[in-house]
């Protein structure tokens, strides 16, 4: 769990990130996930826009999302997420 100030300051550096990834009608699959988790393992902190054409509403994907990578949530605006996990090599960021 990300304490407040852990999550502020992640939503610091992600404030002027563009997205990573996009999430589209496909919705959530296999490939979109191994994408994610690669994603997480070289940058820790990782950026979705979802699409206005996904089939499910963006609470739901935040919650699949977190579960099957194991990530931290760390904010939503509007249809963007943004998540966390430190990298087991890569460790980039400093909580």
């Amino acid at each position: 769990m990300l304490t407040g100030k852990q999550r502020s300051y992640l939503k610091s550096l992600a404030h002027n990130m563009d997205p990573l990834i996009q999430l589209g009608k496909d919705g959530i699959n296999e490939g979109f996930l191994n994408q994610i988790d690669k994603l997480l393992e070289d940058h820790e902190i990782v950026k979705i826009k979802v699409l206005q054409n996904v089939p499910v509403e963006v609470e739901e994907i935040v919650d699949e999302i977190i579960e099957a990578t194991g990530a931290e949530f760390v904010q939503k605006i509007g249809k963007k997420l943004t998540i966390y996990r430190e990298s087991k090599e890569n460790k980039k960021i400093e909580l």
